[in-house]
């Protein structure tokens, strides 16, 4: 249940910014180029959450090197949080770690109150 909700948030957030532009809901000086700027880099940080997923199964008999939490993290504050979330509930990765989760979800709420505060305030 909290799974196809958190897919269908990450989702619909991504619709929502794509439509808010021709709708002209959005500001004229919010840039254009957001929408594909997010979706951009939530699937970088889609594929990034693929390959950490992959080299950490095959860490398990063979050395590799791991995408570091921090760069994860990053993707996520910067933008990328509604791929990090999708990666999360499709490949169930960094679906255990607590203080990821915890993080994860600060990005989350400091990009959706960065939109509403430019929607609402500017």
């Amino acid at each position: 249940m909290i799974k196809k909700i958190l897919i269908t948030f990450s989702l619909l957030y991504l619709a929502a910014i794509w439509l808010a532009y021709p709708l002209q809901y959005l500001p004229v000086y919010i840039p254009i180029y957001v929408p594909g700027y997010m979706s951009v880099l939530s699937a970088i940080t889609f594929l990034m959450y693929a390959w950490d997923k992959r080299q950490a199964k095959r860490s398990s008999y063979t050395k590799v090197n791991r995408t570091p939490e921090r760069t994860l993290q990053l993707l996520a504050l910067f933008g990328g949080w509604p791929g990090a979330l999708l990666a999360q509930q499709l490949l169930r990765h960094k679906s255990q770690k607590r203080r990821f989760i915890i993080v994860l979800w600060l990005c989350v709420l400091v990009n959706v109150a960065a939109m509403g505060g430019l929607y609402f305030f500017v």
